[in-house]
């Protein structure tokens, strides 16, 4: 593993302060969850402001709107992340241990099932509010790309979510016993930093394509559009990224070490085919439009 990246010494919380005999801990991953929530409030906002970017030039609601909105769209993402982790990939364990399935803060989040959960949650707001629902869904995935890439970086900081074993240059040695499983007698085991793999294709390079499409091109003028590049835009990123990921526990076995579930595929992957699917039809169906 020659030229390997030692993993930097960072702690998993940004500060934490004693109170009656209680610590209260602010960790990178709760910070990551209000940065995302706080980008993109601020993107929604400005975007509302502008009349140009809409159908129509008339936006979709008022600016006060998303503070209601953001409310519904935090418990989606908490409620259907649980549950989609619970359900996609330890469903036997939980259904042992019921009273750890409200445990949020052991970790356990599914972006998959938080999808789910924030598509629910967008859903019953717009009925309720009146909001055009194939505009109120471009506009959520025009804003999603940051929190994304804040929780990318968070996973790497905290040393969770690594890739498989690598030599290439920049493969980082995590610590942890489990991180550590393929180390040689004599080199430590590095592997590819595949949580910064996905803040990058997710957050960065998809974030840029939308915002640039949305406020240069007025891609918001086509109800559909910027929704199906961002699902089809994750669930190719996600497919890809897979290749360098290491497969959740529960799926790797001594007949299987690459995680595989079906076809040849690891969960994550056959979780993103549907979403690639879903783009490719929203995009269709917005240049029909």
């Amino acid at each position: 593993m020659i030229g390997a990246i030692p993993f930097p010494d960072i702690s998993s919380e940004v500060f934490s302060i004693g109170i009656g005999g209680f610590t209260f801990a602010l960790r990178w991953y709760a910070l990551a969850y209000m940065a995302g929530i706080a980008v993109a409030w601020w993107l929604i906002v400005r975007a509302l402001r502008r009349d140009r970017l809409w159908p129509a030039d008339t936006p979709p609601m008022v600016a006060r709107a998303v503070e209601d909105l953001s409310t519904w769209i935090i418990l989606g993402v908490i409620l259907g992340g649980r549950l989609g982790f619970v359900l996609f990939y330890r469903p036997m364990y939980y259904l042992a241990n019921p009273v750890e399935i409200p445990m949020v803060w052991e970790g356990g989040m599914s972006f998959h099932g938080g999808f789910i959960g924030v598509v629910v949650a967008a859903y019953l707001w717009g009925r309720r509010n009146g909001v055009p629902l194939l505009t109120l869904a471009d506009t959520l995935a025009m804003v999603t790309p940051p929190g994304l890439f804040f929780g990318r970086v968070a996973n790497f900081v905290n040393a969770e979510l690594w890739g498989r074993p690598s030599d290439v240059p920049w493969a980082v040695i995590f610590p942890g016993d489990a991180a550590q499983a393929c180390a040689t007698a004599d080199a430590p085991c590095a592997r590819h930093p595949s949580q910064l793999y996905e803040a990058g294709l997710e957050g960065l390079l998809l974030g840029t394509l939308l915002l640039v499409l949305v406020w240069r091109y007025g891609a918001l003028k086509r109800p559909g559009l910027v929704a199906g590049l961002f699902f089809a835009g994750y669930g190719i990123s996600r497919f890809i990224v897979e290749f360098f990921r290491q497969a959740d526990g529960q799926f790797v076995s001594p007949e299987n070490p690459w995680g595989h579930v079906a076809l040849g595929l690891s969960m994550g992957q056959l979780l993103s085919l549907p979403m690639i699917a879903i783009g490719a039809f929203f995009i269709l169906r917005s240049r029909r439009a």
